[in-house]
């Protein structure tokens, strides 16, 4: 019995990592799959953030910068929301933080998702439509359900210009910006979300807002 649950455990592990090996070749793969690979090549010259990048926070005098790497169906990425909007709120006037695009394979509407925020981007609205992406993801997330009617439901009570947005969400300009990001991500080596750099440098995910609070007030006192 217990060499039987030895095996058990052996072969859950390996599934797991075949799992993860399969969803990391989705990403990275240089063919175009209908199974959600996306055609994304890592940048040549890839960068944490560039002067296109979503910044959540804009000091006048910015001490640090805090990239993160994101998916708005992710749900770890759901879980240090609301860390991070208290490190925003707490930090905002001395240290700039950065959202940028990483979408998964395996999250039917992660990409879709992003689309959805950068349309919303181009009407001056992004960090409402990410506050919306993150606050709802419960409804959404984990679906295998195409959900952009309940996207275009957010941009409605965001009060966005629908004609507008429905064409932004379709244009290959918008789809391509969301690709820019995940390449500068596979070209830093992010291969999960959420993935966190701090002024250009990679972290390990902090654990809970405690360490990531203690991280930031030891490089600002530097």
């Amino acid at each position: 019995m217990k060499k039987l649950k030895k095996h058990l455990v052996v072969a859950a592990v390996i599934v797991a990592g075949f799992a993860a090996a399969l969803g990391a070749f989705l990403l990275f793969s240089p063919d175009d799959r209908d199974a959600g690979g996306v055609n994304v090549q890592p940048a040549a010259e890839a960068l944490p953030v560039r002067d296109t990048s979503h910044r959540l926070t804009d000091p006048k005098k910015s001490e640090l910068t805090i990239v993160e790497f994101l998916d708005f169906e992710c749900e770890a990425c759901g879980a240090v929301y609301p860390m991070v909007e208290r490190l925003r709120e707490e930090y905002g006037d001395r240290v700039t933080f950065v959202a940028r695009y990483f979408p998964m394979p395996g999250h039917r509407n992660g990409e879709l998702a992003a689309r959805t925020a950068e349309a919303a981007a181009r009407q001056g609205r992004f960090e409402d439509m990410y506050t919306q992406l993150f606050a709802t993801q419960k409804e959404w997330g984990e679906s295998q359900e195409w959900k952009e009617s309940v996207f275009r439901g957010y941009a409605k009570e965001l009060g966005l210009d629908m004609d507008r947005f429905d064409a932004d969400l379709a244009d290959p300009e918008v789809a391509g910006r969301v690709q820019d990001d995940q390449r500068d991500g596979l070209g830093l080596g992010v291969q999960g979300t959420p993935t966190f750099f701090v002024d250009g440098t990679r972290i390990p995910a902090p654990g809970s807002y405690e360490v990531f609070k203690a991280l930031i007030d030891d490089r600002l006192s530097k």
